[in-house]
C-alpha cells in the first residue's frame, strides 16, 4: 500500500476534516438532522473556524515544544500584527498570541527535535524583522491540547 501519511498529515492540519453527523447523532442521541442544522449554524455565526485532526505530535515527528516569547523593536512595537503574521506562515508555528507586558508575541513551536527547534531559531527567529530579543520555554509534557487531554485521545466514548 502506498504510504501518504505525511499528505494526510498536512491535509489533517489545514483543515480537511469534517464532522461524522451520524456518530455524532449515536451518542448525543439526537437526529442527524439536528446535528447537521446545528453545525451549519455554527458555520455560518463563524463560530467553526475549520475541522481538523487533534494529533499526538510525538507520532508525526513534532514532538518537541517550545513557546517563544519575542519582544519587539521599538519601530515594529506599532504593529505586532506584521511580525505575528510574518512568523505565523512558518510551518513550524503552530500558533501565535499577541500579548501585553513585558513580550509582545508568544509563538508555540513544534519541531522534530531540539537540533530541528535550533536550526527553527537560527534561520528564522534570528532573522525576522524586527525581534529583539526572545525567551525560549520548552514544554517537558503536553497534558492537554486543543481541548483535548492526554487520556480523551484514547477514548472513544461520549457522555452528556
Amino acid at each position: 500500500m502506498k504510504n501518504i501519511r505525511p499528505e494526510l498529515i498536512r491535509l489533517f492540519k489545514e483543515g480537511y476534516c469534517t464532522p461524522q453527523i451520524s456518530r455524532i447523532a449515536k451518542v448525543t442521541k439526537e437526529p442527524a438532522t439536528t446535528i447537521y442544522y446545528n453545525i451549519k449554524k455554527l458555520e455560518k455565526e463563524g463560530a467553526t473556524k475549520t475541522y481538523k485532526a487533534v494529533f499526538d505530535h510525538r507520532k508525526i515527528e513534532e514532538g518537541f515544544t517550545v513557546f517563544i516569547l519575542v519582544a519587539l523593536t521599538s519601530d515594529e512595537f506599532s504593529d505586532p500584527e506584521r511580525a505575528a503574521r510574518d512568523l505565523a506562515r512558518h510551518r513550524e508555528v503552530e500558533s501565535v498570541d499577541i500579548l501585553a507586558g513585558d513580550w509582545e508575541l508568544l509563538l508555540k513551536v513544534r519541531t522534530r527535535d531540539q537540533d530541528a527547534y535550533f536550526e527553527f531559531l537560527k534561520t528564522v527567529i534570528s532573522k525576522e524583522q524586527g525581534v529583539e530579543n526572545t525567551n525560549s520555554i520548552i514544554s517537558l509534557k503536553e497534558i492537554k491540547s486543543e481541548f483535548v487531554t492526554a487520556s480523551d485521545r484514547t477514548a472513544t466514548t461520549y457522555t452528556r
